[in-house]
């Protein structure tokens, strides 16, 4: 239900000096748009989150000082409206496109209410349910802190007592270089943080318990991360330029679908798998194709980590010339997998 306002990718010194700016706009609505491009999520106990755009007044944000304060318009803000009172009960809502590494991310939140809780937060670095970090404003405790889950288990707090009225709108950051981060709420900031536990990460929306919170202007400035798995293919095509196409195909999220990871055709990324793919994937076999429309022949092969399990499966597409059989094909292909097999660790390396 959300759209991107504005993808842009600003130079700076060179080309590997990239930075990008995303912002999210939530006055476009589209169920599409929705379901691809974010995933609820509860960690702890209870229901499910419930996200959805509501329409709420907050001040337009402007470039230059104003003279008089300009009046608060009506917009779509994106909101949390589930009211499970269970404790450990932590909707959040991920952003999927994208792995930060190194980021800045800001947004304004307002606390509208809550019986047991009244908190909004951002969750960043995120890995899965139980392994993360968050900062969170709490409204009624009157407190700002940080907090890191490793496998399930939650940290001790670091953050400081404060005032943090409800029904208010607040200016929320945060920034992440290496392990270096640094939290700020308005105008007061948390000493600068370092954490090694995770280098890289999604980042969503958090809150807790039966809060109720509303989200707006968000913003996000980052370094792209280039994964292993898309260098893999960058380099074996200018290593066999004659290569008509690469593919690899492997499964970024624990027991979830197999999906497009890199691949010479940028569109293809996020696809899910076929079920060749998913064969080659499961069982280790190797598949041939011949598309005589474009004169190509391709194979799919299992990628291999260092203790043998199947990690990816990787598609070579090349020229096709009279008489081939698959043995020359795989002949011809062998040597493009083991360039890419043979920096392959583990699964985990293909991400990052």
């Amino acid at each position: 239900m959300f759209r991107l306002l504005c993808i842009s990718l600003v130079f700076a010194l060179s080309p590997l000096a990239r930075a990008a700016e995303l912002e999210f706009d939530f006055t476009q609505l589209s169920a599409t748009n929705w379901l691809t491009q974010f995933r609820s999520v509860v960690a702890g106990e209870g229901k499910p989150g419930q996200w959805k755009i509501v329409l709420d007044e907050i001040v337009p944000r402007t470039a230059l000082p104003q003279v008089t304060p300009l009046p608060p318009v009506k917009t779509d803000v994106l909101a949390q409206l589930a009211q499970d009172p269970t404790d450990k009960h932590y909707p959040m809502l991920i952003y999927q496109p994208e792995v930060f590494r190194d980021f800045k991310i800001s947004l304004r939140f307002k606390t509208v209410s809550g019986v047991k809780e009244q908190m909004a937060g951002i969750v960043f670095r995120y890995q899965d349910e139980k392994n993360y970090y968050y900062v969170r404003a709490s409204s009624l405790g009157k407190t700002f802190r940080w907090f890191k889950v490793s496998d399930g288990v939650l940290s001790d707090p670091i953050g400081l007592p404060m005032e943090i009225p409800a029904d208010v709108w607040h200016d929320l950051s945060v920034e992440c270089k290496g392990t270096q981060i640094n939290c700020r709420l308005n105008d007061t900031a948390i000493p600068t943080l370092s954490d090694p536990t995770f280098s890289l990460g999604r980042l969503g929306f958090w809150t807790k318990s039966d809060s109720v919170s509303h989200f707006a202007d968000v913003k996000i400035t980052y370094t792209p991360h280039v994964t292993l798995a898309q260098l893999l293919v960058k380099d074996t095509l200018v290593k066999f330029p004659r290569l008509v196409g690469v593919r690899l195909t492997g499964q970024p999220e624990k027991d979830g679908e197999l999906k497009v990871i890199a691949s010479s055709v940028p569109e293809e990324l996020g696809m899910v798998a076929d079920n060749v793919t998913q064969a080659v994937f499961n069982r280790g076999a190797t598949f041939y194709g011949r598309d005589k429309e474009r004169d190509i022949v391709s194979v799919t092969l299992p990628l291999r980590d260092r203790n043998g399990e199947v990690v990816a499966a990787a598609r070579i597409e090349m020229k096709s010339f009279l008489g081939q059989t698959d043995d020359s094909i795989l002949a011809r292909a062998l040597p493009v997998k083991k360039g890419m097999q043979d920096k392959v660790l583990s699964a985990k390396d293909l991400y990052e």
